[in-house]
């Protein structure tokens, strides 16, 4: 047994003020209505807000200061495992290879290339670790070349609250252009002249509402205004085809979109609209030739891919019709290819058509359990697609797929030092929810130090929204677990996007419990085929899986031993009432308009924070993000507020927040590592682990 050592004098948790701030709602009905307690920790302006959560900080430290020797080991090992100068597999754009790498002790990317092969002297492009230097916080969002390779658009956001701002760069002279755009978000495209760029500014809401024209070295302040979505629910971006013959702009719901487009090489003309939006269809475009590729939802359930030509994009012909097992994800178009990605049977597949012959070819992929994703693939004339594969024994690694020959080429694995993938195994579970659907389960272990005897501790986690599937990839920070003997498993739950749009609209607005049930299906799965039991059963999320986290703790708190919520979703009906937080209109179709008696009266039903009771909850571990302008700092301090004052057990609750981060945590890879770190040995402290 690893030595944590015991704390020799415990510490005073910090208690919040208890102010009553009375909810009110639409509703004559409501005779009880809501009183927030913990509202005063909303306002983020208030000295009291921000001691409160520094006292929590404190007390958490305080709370793990014996596991600080822990930490130091599990960050030495993870960092161990990083082969900290590397670089990753130049892709061609133009005349050039660009690629990024790394070098030991510094934190952040380079941006390099190299002309026409990679014999060819370095040019760096952007180091990010300099734009960094004295910030608290960086990232990088756009980072995109001209079409003629000579001027670089980047934009940094240095608080984590994701406003960004966006920058020129002369790549021969070294030298900035004098304009910045403030309050932009990563979305860009440039025009095929090398001096029109499209770019998307956000409201205070963090929408991207507006799309502006702006032409190099003019001042911004000129720029022209392209499209404005007055939709609160609508939100816009801009990208351009694979092909880079034209500019897309959608403007789109979580469930209708409208597209305009507009000629690259002539970035100065109106965009025409491909069809207007018709609410419940959604679709996307690529282009090819004379015509477009639309994929589509209209009379397609798992989506269609149809074609249109460019001048009557609103008349469209089926290509590939839906299909009831299999979902159309994504289409990506070559010069003789479609490319097109699908999920079946809970796996992501890779299809390629063949334009002239209209045949396809599925490229297969051996493991049980994976996550396959697009490379960097710039270049319209390909003989080859890249792609990015994983899972959760082997490291991330970059192929290309060969059209011609049909043959994956392995261009780079990801070096993990010390790693020996025999050691490890990966296995695909099933579950059976409450209503017989079968829930899988991504679950991976060490093979000589994990049995299946209820012996050992497991750590389950989850998502199960936005139809977004969670992907079974490789993580070699999770050796740290593996090792010592712990499983991990992913519960792959309804309100994702893994068996296909019908899995989504089964765990979303009112089928929001199907979510949780599956969850606790997934986690009593385990116990009962002993590969676990209850108190050795760990579980996280983030996010929206923060919620899901929040919710099984308040339906099934004695089935799991310790708890880590990350940056999580859990005031759910205050925080989508409110027009002016992100998680607002734009969220309606997710999870229902709060503002409607049916679906207020659901959404309270199973809100984390509405519905923390009086009742003995696990150890628990929540994060926060002071600058997150997804989910609001305050949604994990009112919970972890209110949680200290109803529940009944000794068990840990801390609460951690990052005072320079938003809601992706810290940034830089070894703030990163130290985050995990913190995270892994307080899971760690509560479990049993092997000898």
């Amino acid at each position: 047994m690893e030595n944590k050592s015991t704390l020799s004098s415990p510490a005073t948790p910090p208690l919040a003020k208890v102010q009553p701030h009375v909810l009110k709602n639409d509703f004559e009905s409501d005779v009880t209505p809501r009183v927030d307690n913990y509202y005063w920790l909303c306002d983020a302006e208030n000295p009291e807000v921000i001691a409160y959560l520094e006292a929590e900080n404190t007390y958490a430290d305080a709370m793990t200061s014996h596991l600080a020797e822990f930490r130091e080991t599990l960050y030495g090992e993870m960092l161990g495992r990083i082969q900290e100068t590397d670089m990753d597999v130049p892709y061609r754009h133009g005349d050039y290879l660009y690629y990024e790498r790394t070098e030991a002790g510094k934190s952040y990317e380079i941006f390099c290339r190299r002309f026409k092969d990679e014999d060819s002297p370095e040019e760096i492009l952007l180091d990010s670790n300099q734009l960094a230097d004295g910030c608290d916080f960086f990232d990088l969002g756009v980072c995109a070349v001209s079409p003629n390779d000579r001027i670089l658009a980047y934009a940094v956001d240095t608080t984590g609250d994701e406003r960004y701002t966006l920058f020129f760069k002369d790549i021969e002279t070294d030298r900035l252009y004098p304009e910045r755009i403030p309050n932009v978000d990563p979305s860009f495209a440039w025009g095929n002249d090398n001096a029109t760029v499209f770019y998307t500014q956000l409201d205070e809401s963090y929408r991207p509402y507006q799309v502006y024209r702006h032409r190099l070295g003019d001042d911004p302040a000129a720029d022209e205004l392209v499209f404005e979505e007055k939709d609160k629910a609508f939100y816009l971006s801009i990208e351009k085809t694979h092909s880079d013959a034209y500019i897309l702009l959608a403007s789109e719901s979580k469930i209708t979109s409208e597209i305009w487009f507009l000629n690259g090489d002539r970035p100065r003309e109106e965009f025409r609209v491909i069809r207007p939006r018709d609410v419940g269809i959604e679709y996307s475009v690529e282009h090819h030739g004379d015509e477009f590729y639309i994929r589509t939802n209209e009379d397609a359930t798992n989506f269609q891919l149809m074609k249109a030509s460019i001048d009557r994009p609103d008349l469209w012909e089926t290509v590939i019709p839906n299909r009831h097992d299999t979902m159309l994800v994504k289409v990506l178009p070559f010069a003789k290819y479609l490319v097109l990605f699908e999920r079946q049977d809970g796996l992501p597949q890779v299809r390629i058509f063949d334009l002239a012959t209209e045949r396809s070819q599925a490229i297969a992929f051996p493991e049980p359990t994976y996550h396959v994703s697009l490379g960097d693939n710039y270049d319209f004339e390909a003989s080859y697609l890249r792609l990015n594969y994983t899972s959760l024994v082997t490291p991330p690694s970059v192929f290309d797929y060969h059209f011609h020959s049909g043959t994956l080429e392995l261009k780079k694995e990801t070096p993990v030092l010390g790693y020996d993938r025999t050691q490890y195994a990966s296995e695909r579970l099933y579950a059976t929810a409450e209503d017989g659907t079968q829930i899988p389960i991504s679950i991976v272990y060490r093979r000589d130090r994990f049995h299946r005897d209820a012996s050992h501790p497991l750590w389950l986690t989850g998502y199960g929204s936005y139809g977004i599937p969670y992907p079974a990839s490789f993580r070699s920070t999770r050796i740290s677990l593996l090792d010592r003997g712990v499983a991990f498993a992913i519960a792959h739950v309804r309100g994702g996007g893994e068996m296909g749009r019908p899995w989504y609209e089964a765990g979303k607005l009112f089928n929001k419990y199907n979510s949780f049930t599956d969850f606790i299906a997934c986690a009593e799965h385990l116990i009962a085929e002993k590969w676990t039991q209850s108190d050795r059963l760990a579980i996280s999320g983030g996010s929206a899986g923060g919620l899901l986290v929040g919710a099984v703790l308040n339906e099934r708190p004695d089935l799991f031993e310790v708890a880590v919520a990350d940056v999580p979703f859990v005031d759910v009906v205050t925080t989508i009432l409110d027009p002016d937080l992100p998680l607002s209109a734009i969220e309606w179709d997710e999870w229902g308009n709060p503002h409607e008696e049916p679906y207020y009266n659901y959404m309270l039903s199973y809100s984390p924070y509405d519905n923390v009771r009086r009742q003995d909850y696990p150890h628990l571990l929540v994060l926060a993000g002071l600058h997150d302008a997804r989910v609001k700092y305050w949604e994990p301090a009112k919970w972890t507020a209110k949680l200290r004052s109803l529940k009944t057990d000794d068990n840990l609750l801390l609460l951690k927040t990052n005072m320079d981060a938003g809601h992706g945590g810290a940034s830089g890879r070894y703030g990163y590592l130290r985050e995990i770190a913190f995270e892994y040995a307080f899971v760690l402290d509560r479990l049993p682990l092997s000898p």
